[in-house]
């Protein structure tokens, strides 16, 4: 489902639960659109995630990792200075939309205690998140400022009077009486989600279909239908993942219209944890494309252009092929030079190569028949220089194809925080011009990711080829062992054991599988072998290495899998 006033409902009245009387002990924002703001309550530190991003605007708690930009963004500045320290009094949703307000008190420069208000609006590509002084009702700043040319009907920007959203006329349904729903519900026509949205406030498009589906089982009992599902939302609310073959969905309850189509149901504790499974993965994947597209363009050309080089050397090897032919066709203009007439564009001679059968040869009108055949002779020695380079180019550009395939598919699997390192192996390569002018800061190594199998043995997977060269390389023991699938770009993979159970070893495979090329592929082949076996060609690129001695597992990688290993 979406966001809608029903989830804002119940996720607000999760943080009054969680956080009021709470004390703001740290304010970051790690991203353009995200505010994230650790409360100190219950003895307990909560991270509160408010997101205004166009796709994937929330409120809620949140578990992830986030990484501090190195110049904090004027916003976040903002809001140091006017909540730092600050004492959570409430938390308040307006009406039943997707408006919720924060209210603080915080005391001034000159030691008073003021109410600042954090107003964060869940509208689509609409959102925002804006900080006003309550008693003077103006904005003191706007994560995303607009003005009178881009929303004629008010301003979100520093010094304007705050203006909340248009009111809908549509009836709240936590608040109207029996009697008004009883009234909306037997005018309802025709009995539609869309009909039902346009009486109720809040209501998103999966809501009102569930709604309506529960209201078809029971026709005449509609009133009572209503009241035992906002019941329901209220006093057993369950947070529900639902994944179909097309869609995946997040609800408050096990929504019954969902299923029937569900190949997958997951239920959470808190609303929360809910979210977090289900946009993590869908905001981390949005944030990469974002902040790694200069990467990924780059990758793409350099792509092409290997490709269209690869293309032409085979070309130029193929025609090598033939050369032996452009050599007999200048022998025979040579021995029957006399048969051949001037001024022709072909002849036919007899191909004494060949058993004395006729070949034509084509000529050109413009030279003399001696220099005809010298044109051939030419071709012929041309193609036979090509050739002894052509064997090494062809494997030059598929090894650059393979590596920025390695890379292209790095960037697919690769976390925000993962991007520095990605690009510093390119500037290294000279795909990327080193940056002069920024400052050098010293940046801690990334680290492989790291998971434990069903003996608890420890499972390291390289996210870059940075990092599998030092995992590999450097970090790995000579007994231990190491995973890859075969011929196609993915992870390194190392088992720290040096008698692996076969549990083990079928687990490792599948991580080197998922973290690879194929991975949505099934039997696909991984290769296992001691770390003594494995060396780094000279001058090879990163991630590259040459192996021996290898056992070659298939297996079919599922994410269900690589949950339960991951820490």
């Amino acid at each position: 489902m979406s966001f809608d006033g029903v989830f804002t409902h119940l996720m607000v009245n999760e943080l009054k639960e969680k956080l009021v009387n709470g004390r703001i002990s740290k304010i970051q924002q790690p991203y353009e659109n995200e505010i994230v703001l650790t409360i100190r309550a219950n003895r307990k530190n909560q991270k509160l995630l408010l997101s205004a991003h166009p796709s994937y605007a929330r409120v809620q708690l949140t578990e992830m990792t986030y990484i501090n930009p190195e110049t904090p963004p004027n916003f976040v500045m903002m809001l140091r200075k006017y909540l730092d320290g600050a004492i959570l009094q409430s938390i308040q949703q307006i009406a039943n939309d997707r408006v919720i307000h924060f209210t603080f008190k915080h005391r001034n420069e000159l030691g008073d205690l003021q109410d600042i208000v954090l107003i964060v609006e869940l509208m689509g590509r609409h959102s925002t998140v804006l900080l006003m002084n309550k008693e003077t009702g103006k904005i003191l700043d706007v994560i995303k400022h607009i003005g009178s040319s881009q929303n004629t009907y008010r301003l979100l920007l520093p010094g304007a009077d705050y203006i909340a959203p248009p009111k809908q006329n549509s009836l709240n349904p936590f608040q109207a009486s029996d009697t008004e729903v009883f009234e909306r519900l037997t005018r309802l026509e025709p009995m539609s989600a869309k009909a039902l949205q346009q009486q109720f406030q809040g209501l998103g498009r999966d809501t009102a279909e569930e709604i309506i589906f529960r209201l078809q089982e029971s026709p005449n009992e509609k009133l009572k239908t209503w009241q035992a599902f906002f019941k329901e939302l209220i006093e057993k609310t369950t947070p529900c993942f639902i994944a179909t073959e097309k869609k995946e969905f997040f609800t408050p309850i096990a929504y019954r219209h969902l299923a029937e189509q569900a190949v997958e149901t997951e239920t959470f504790s808190s609303l929360s944890l809910l979210l977090d499974r289900f946009y993590h993965e869908k905001a981390q994947r949005d944030r990469v494309r974002q902040q790694g597209n200069e990467l990924l363009k780059k990758i793409e050309n350099e792509l092409k252009r290997n490709r269209s080089k690869l293309e032409k050397r085979q070309a130029t090897l193929k025609e090598s092929e033939n050369a032996e032919i452009y050599r007999e066709k200048g022998e025979l203009l040579t021995t029957f030079m006399y048969e051949v007439p001037r001024g022709v564009d072909s002849v036919v001679l007899a191909n004494y190569y060949d058993e004395d059968r006729p070949l034509k040869i084509t000529l050109d009108p413009a030279l003399t028949p001696s220099q005809n055949a010298q044109k051939y002779f030419q071709r012929y020695q041309k193609l036979r220089n090509a050739v002894k380079l052509v064997h090494t180019q062809i494997r030059e550009s598929k090894e650059e194809i393979d590596y920025l395939e390695s890379v292209q598919d790095q960037l697919e699997l690769a976390d925000p925080t993962d991007l520095p390192t990605i690009r510093e192996e390119l500037t290294e390569q000279g795909y990327l011009k080193v940056q002069k002018r920024q400052k050098k800061k010293k940046q801690k190594k990334s680290q492989p990711a790291r998971f434990t199998s069903s003996d608890q043995t420890e499972l390291l997977v390289g996210k870059n080829n940075l990092q599998n060269d030092r995992l590999t390389l450097k970090t790995a023991r000579k007994t231990d062992y190491w995973l890859h699938a075969k011929n196609i770009p993915g992870s390194h993979v190392i088992i720290k054991s040096n008698e692996p159970s076969e549990t083990t070893i079928l687990e490792a495979a599948e991580l080197a599988a998922y973290f690879s090329k194929y991975r949505f592929s099934a039997q696909v082949p991984v290769d296992l072998v001691q770390v003594k076996h494995i060396h780094k060609p000279n001058g090879a690129k990163p991630g590259y290495v040459i192996y021996e001695n290898q056992t070659t597992y298939y297996v079919t990688p599922h994410e269900e899998t690589i949950k339960k290993l991951s820490n």
